[in-house]
């Protein structure tokens, strides 16, 4: 009974990240995540060292792309190549954030998989699931573009989201 209770927990929290027969993409029109025009929620994450991290101290100051993302997520890594593009152009003028979900997940798993698999955005840590929670995360690679006075311009899921074109928008470019 109790192995049956707990494969039920996970086949809800894996319904929930959205990775049972998830579309491959998924744009605000569907209703995905925060609304466009939602002020960017505080939320309490970590750095991949345990320290603190308000998610309100990383909005209001210039774009933001915020990816919730996993190690173990082959969705993100798929939309990864569409990331880094993004950042060769439009890294001076965009923060790019990862923040890795605790689900199946650790600091020190993503820190191992960062040490193989560098990349040059800024990863933080969802212990608690805060983030996860104030976005309305769907899934993982689950992504909101958020404008420099801190407001969301787009959210979307899958690995064939046009990044360029929200972070464009963003941007004014």
């Amino acid at each position: 009974m109790v192995r049956r209770g707990r494969a039920a927990a996970t086949m809800v929290a894996v319904a929930a990240l959205g990775l049972l027969g998830a579309p491959a993409v998924r744009a605000q029109d569907d209703a995905v995540g925060l609304p466009v025009g939602t002020a960017a929620p505080a939320a309490a994450v970590q750095d991949l060292d345990g320290r603190a991290v308000d998610l309100a101290q990383v909005v209001g100051h210039k774009p933001v792309l915020l990816e919730f993302w996993a190690t173990w997520c082959p969705i993100c890594q798929a939309l990864m190549p569409r990331i880094e593009a993004a950042h060769e152009k439009y890294g001076n003028t965009v923060d790019f954030v990862e923040v890795a979900v605790a689900v199946n997940e650790t600091a020190a798993s993503v820190r191992r998989h960062l040490a193989s698999h560098p990349y040059p955005f800024r990863f933080l840590f969802d212990a608690n699931g805060a983030a996860v929670r104030a976005y309305q995360a769907p899934t993982t690679s689950y992504v909101v573009v958020v404008n420099a006075q801190g407001r969301v311009v787009y959210t979307g899921t899958g690995s064939e989201q046009d990044i360029d074109a929200a972070l464009g928008h963003a941007t004014g470019r």
